[in-house]
C-alpha cells in the first residue's frame, strides 16, 4: 500500500453500503474479503491487478446471479481507475450489488476497499460498474425482475444507471468517430534515443481449463482480464525496464464468449509513451483446432512507473512502427485527451469543476452524461423544504454545502410526452418565461445527436438601465428508459470559443437546471423544475426565495397556460432515438 492511506468516506461514495442501515440490506448485495498473500502479489509485494480483477468479476457475477436466479456472463466493464496499490498482508474487501435491471442485462456496482488489520483503517481502492447478461435457459430468453430501490442512495444509483447504460451503448461508436476526426491533425514526433515499439510487443497463449471457467463452461470474464493485464504489464516493462503500476483501464466490451478447451491468444504493445504514463493496447482472440481466430476483447490500459517516493517517473519516449504503429500512436494521443476530459468532467466533485466547462466534440458525451446525472441527483433528493404554495404551485428550497437549490412543482392536464416536446424546445420558452428575451438554437458545432442541443439565451436586466445577461447552454433531453423514469430536460452552461462574452451582455452561468416530467395518467402530468442557484441566476430569483414576490407562481401559471394551449399541436422536436448498441456487443439482442 502507498504511504498515503485514507479512511473510506461513506458519505461521498454512493457505492458504499452504509453500516448505519443495519435494518435493511440490499438482497443482491454480495461481499467478498480476501487477505493478500505472497502468491497474489508481484515481486514488489503488491497485489496483482489481474488477481484483483478476478475477485471483482467473481463478486459482481455472484451478485448478478443472485438477482437473476440463473447463470450470468460479463458483457462489459466501465472505466476503472485504481487509486492505490495494495500490499501483502492487507485485506481486500469487495462489495457488489445490482443497481438496476433492464430486459436481460443488469448493471452491477462494485466497490473495492483495503483494510489494515493492525491499525483498523480502511481506504478506497477503486469502484467500477459492470454489465452482466442473464444466459438463455431452455425456456428461452430470461426476463429479469426489476430492482426496487429502498433508500435514497439506491434510488440515486437506480436513476443514474439508465444514463450510464445509454453512455456505454454509444461509447464505442462515438470514440470511433472522434478518433477518425482527430488523428488527421496529430503528428508523430521523432525523439532521440526513443525505444522502438516493436521491442514492447508481447504475444502469449493460454489454454482454457476447467478452473478458468464457470459452471456453464464459459471462461470467467475476470480470468480473461487477468491474462490481458499480465501481457500488458510485460509490454510496459519492456519499455521502461522497471515494474509499472496499472492506473486505469478504459471501458471495454466482451465481443464473444470463450469456453473450456479454447486457446486464447493474447497480444499487447505499447501504443504511446507520454511524460509520466504509457498506454498499452491489448487484444484477446480465441480458437479451437484449425478454426479461425475469434476476437474476444480489446482493452487500453494506462501504466505509470513510481519512484521510491511513490511519485511517477519520467518515461522513455516511443518510436512507433510504420503504418499501424503510427495510427495507434496518434489514437493514443486522442484517447489520452478523452480520458482527461472524462476525469475532469465526471470524476471531479461538482464543487471542484468550474460552472462552465469548455465544450468540444471529444467531451460532448461526458458533458451530456454529467448534465443529466446532476439533474437526476437533484430529483432523488428527499430533504427539500416547502417554502410557499399557491393554487397547487409549490416552491421548495434546499441549502446544502453552501449552495442553494430550489424546485417548483405543479400539475398540468397535458400528456407527459407532449409536455416533454413543448418544453424541450427552448426557442419556445420565451412564450411563457419573461426571463427569456431571445433564444438561438445550435449556436456551435454539435455532433449528430438529436438528444443534445446548444442554445444561446439572452435575458433582460433585473435593474433599470443595466446590462442583460446571456447564457450558453447545453440542453440534454431524455425519454424514460421505462415507466419508473421521468422525461428529463437537463441544462448546464458550456464555454464555446465561437461565442465569447460580449460588451452588450454579462455572461451568466448555470451549473444544473431543468425539468423532470412524470406521467401520472394519460392526461395528467407532474412537472418539477429544478435550479441550482448560481450567482448569475440569483438576481432573478432572490425576491421569490425570500417570499416577497409571486414571480414563480406567475411564470409557472404562464407555463401551464402555454402547455394547455399547445397540447394538440405537432411535436416541436423529433422523437429521441431509442437506445441502441453499436454492433460490438455479441449479446446486443439481449441488452
Amino acid at each position: 500500500m502507498t504511504t498515503e492511506q485514507k479512511d473510506v468516506d461513506t458519505t461521498l461514495d454512493p457505492l458504499f453500503i452504509q453500516k448505519s442501515e443495519e435494518a435493511y440490506r440490499n438482497p443482491t448485495e454480495v461481499q467478498m474479503s480476501q487477505i493478500v498473500l505472497p502468491c497474489h502479489a508481484n515481486h514488489c509485494g503488491e497485489l496483482s491487478a489481474g488477481q484483483l480483477l478476478k475477485w471483482m468479476d467473481s463478486t459482481a457475477c455472484l451478485s448478478a446471479e443472485r438477482h437473476a436466479g440463473c447463470s450470468c456472463i460479463t458483457a462489459s466493464v466501465d472505466d476503472i481507475n485504481f487509486e492505490h496499490t495494495i500490499g501483502v498482508g492487507k485485506v481486500v474487501n469487495i462489495i457488489a450489488k445490482v443497481n438496476r435491471a433492464f430486459t436481460s442485462s443488469m448493471e452491477v456496482g462494485i466497490l473495492v476497499t483495503c483494510e489494515d488489520l493492525y491499525t483498523d483503517r480502511q481506504w478506497k481502492v477503486c469502484h467500477a460498474f459492470a454489465t452482466f447478461v442473464a444466459r438463455r435457459t431452455e425456456a428461452g430468453k430470461v426476463q429479469l425482475k426489476q430492482v426496487i430501490p429502498h433508500t435514497q442512495m439506491e434510488q440515486m444509483e437506480y436513476s443514474l444507471a439508465a444514463e450510464r447504460r445509454r453512455m456505454r451503448l454509444i461509447h464505442a461508436e462515438i470514440i470511433t468517430d472522434l478518433l477518425s476526426s482527430s488523428t488527421a491533425q496529430l503528428e508523430c514526433q521523432e525523439y532521440q534515443d526513443a525505444v522502438p515499439a516493436e521491442r514492447t510487443r508481447v504475444e502469449s497463449v493460454e489454454l482454457v481449463l476447467p478452473p478458468h471457467a464457470n459452471h456453464q463452461v464459459s471462461t470467467f470474464g475476470g480470468q480473461i482480464m487477468a491474462w490481458m493485464e499480465n501481457v500488458a504489464t510485460i509490454a510496459a516493462c519492456r519499455l521502461c525496464n522497471a515494474h509499472p503500476t496499472l492506473r486505469t483501464i478504459d471501458m471495454f466490451h466482451f465481443r464473444g464468449p470463450s469456453h473450456i478447451g479454447d486457446r486464447l491468444v493474447l497480444k499487447a504493445i505499447v501504443n504511446n509513451a507520454f511524460k509520466h504514463s504509457m498506454e498499452v493496447g491489448v487484444c484477446a482472440e480465441a480458437y479451437q483446432g484449425g478454426e479461425p481466430l475469434r476476437h474476444i476483447n480489446s482493452a487500453f490500459m494506462t501504466f505509470e512507473v513510481l519512484d521510491s517516493d511513490r511519485k511517477p517517473r519520467t518515461l522513455p519516449r516511443l518510436r512507433p512502427e510504420p503504418v499501424d504503429g503510427k495510427r495507434r500512436y496518434q489514437e493514443a494521443i486522442a484517447r489520452k485527451k478523452i480520458r482527461l476530459d472524462r476525469k475532469y468532467i465526471i470524476t471531479c466533485k461538482q464543487t471542484e469543476v468550474p460552472l462552465s466547462v469548455p465544450w468540444d466534440p471529444s467531451n460532448q458525451m461526458y458533458l451530456s452524461y454529467n448534465n443529466v446525472s446532476a439533474l437526476k441527483l437533484m430529483d432523488t433528493r428527499n430533504n427539500w423544504v416547502l417554502t410557499s404554495e399557491k393554487n397547487k404551485v409549490r416552491l421548495y428550497t434546499l441549502e446544502e454545502n453552501h449552495m442553494l437549490c430550489f424546485k417548483v412543482e405543479m400539475y398540468v392536464s397535458v400528456p407527459a410526452e407532449q409536455t416533454f416536446h413543448l418544453l424541450s424546445d427552448l426557442r419556445r420558452r420565451k412564450e411563457w418565461d419573461r426571463h427569456y428575451e431571445s433564444v438561438t438554437q445550435q449556436c456551435g458545432p454539435l455532433m449528430a445527436d438529436e438528444d443534445d442541443t446548444l442554445y444561446r439565451i439572452a435575458t433582460p436586466s433585473v435593474r433599470k438601465g443595466g446590462k442583460g445577461q446571456d447564457f450558453i447552454l447545453l440542453a440534454s433531453r431524455r425519454k424514460p428508459c421505462d415507466s419508473s423514469d421521468p422525461y428529463l430536460i437537463a441544462l448546464r452552461s458550456v464555454t464555446l470559443p465561437t461565442h465569447p462574452p460580449t460588451e452588450d451582455y454579462t455572461r451568466g452561468e448555470v451549473l444544473c437546471a431543468g425539468f423532470a416530467i412524470w406521467e401520472e395518467s394519460s392526461t395528467l402530468t407532474k412537472i418539477t423544475y429544478y435550479n441550482q442557484a448560481t450567482p448569475g441566476v440569483l438576481p432573478y430569483i432572490s425576491t421569490d426565495i425570500a417570499g416577497l414576490s409571486s414571480g414563480f407562481y406567475s411564470s409557472f401559471c404562464a407555463c401551464s397556460q402555454f402547455l394547455e394551449a399547445n397540447k394538440d399541436s405537432p411535436a416541436a422536436l423529433p422523437p429521441s432515438a431509442p437506445y441502441s448498441s453499436p454492433s460490438t456487443l455479441y449479446l446486443q439482442e439481449e441488452m
